[in-house]
């Protein structure tokens, strides 16, 4: 059996992203001055920070009134107690927290720091915040699909956004929203080199791609917020983010 071999394909010369930006416009029109043509089964892995920026989801923090509870978190730290607020506001519960972060499940599902609210990357002044899509899996869906009129072949969209980790420094990036590839591999029943019955073999397929896309789209200045994947021969799925997250009953860390 052949080894896969994946390549990736930054996509340069996205201009900045507004409210009023059509993301798949411009990249179309990005995609066509680098002279890459997608192909049946490509994916387009997104940084979640120019479709939040698409989609408005900028807040000043000047228009936040903090509440006790958010005040009562940032006492005796540096934590701005407004940004505490929008925490809380995006999220469904604290899952722990000390004076310096957060550590939130998101009203998506997500657990990390912060609700995946950030300062980087955005224009403007200290105020101004920006917060994670509203519905990644639905923003992935309706890119992908003006993104397969445009090219007309079958595309996967993946919207990345990069999370720490228990136990481990450093972040690394993850699959937030995603269309048109298995997100989650179920590899149980195969057998492996040895004849061996898998048992409990699943993949995260779409946070691996992610992860690998965030070497090259990178944390600081680099301005790479789109990079094309090929060689995951992603296939039609009903499969979203979603599909990822651990079910409540199977968490052995609440």
């Amino acid at each position: 059996m052949p080894v896969p071999a994946i390549a990736f394909y930054p996509v340069p010369g996205l201009p900045q992203v507004n409210a009023d930006t059509n993301l798949a416009a411009i990249i179309q029109a990005a995609i066509s001055a680098a002279d890459l043509q997608p192909q049946n089964g490509d994916v387009f892995a997104v940084a979640q920070k120019i479709v939040s920026k698409a989609e408005g989801r900028l807040v000043n923090l000047n228009d936040v009134k903090p509440s006790a509870e958010a005040r009562d978190l940032t006492r005796g730290g540096d934590k701005d107690p407004r940004l505490a607020e929008l925490i809380l506001r995006e999220s469904r519960r604290i899952v722990r927290h000390s004076a310096e972060v957060i550590i939130v499940e998101h009203n998506l599902g997500i657990v990390l720091a912060n609700a995946g609210i950030d300062r980087s990357n955005v224009a403007g002044d200290e105020d101004i915040v920006l917060l994670l899509p509203k519905d990644p899996d639905a923003s992935a869906a309706l890119l992908r699909q003006a993104l397969e009129e445009s090219f007309g072949v079958h595309l996967g969209v993946i919207i990345t956004d990069s999370i720490g980790r228990p136990w481990r420094l450093g972040t690394t990036g993850i699959a937030i929203g995603c269309s048109g590839i298995t997100a989650l591999t179920d590899m149980r029943g195969q057998v492996d080199m040895f004849g061996r019955v898998l048992q409990v073999a699943e993949v995260a397929t779409a946070d691996c791609v992610a992860g690998d896309a965030g070497l090259i789209m990178g944390e600081g200045a680099e301005a790479v917020p789109v990079v094309l994947v090929r060689g995951t021969n992603a296939q039609a799925s009903d499969q979203n983010a979603r599909t990822i997250l651990r079910p409540e009953h199977e968490n052995l860390f609440q």
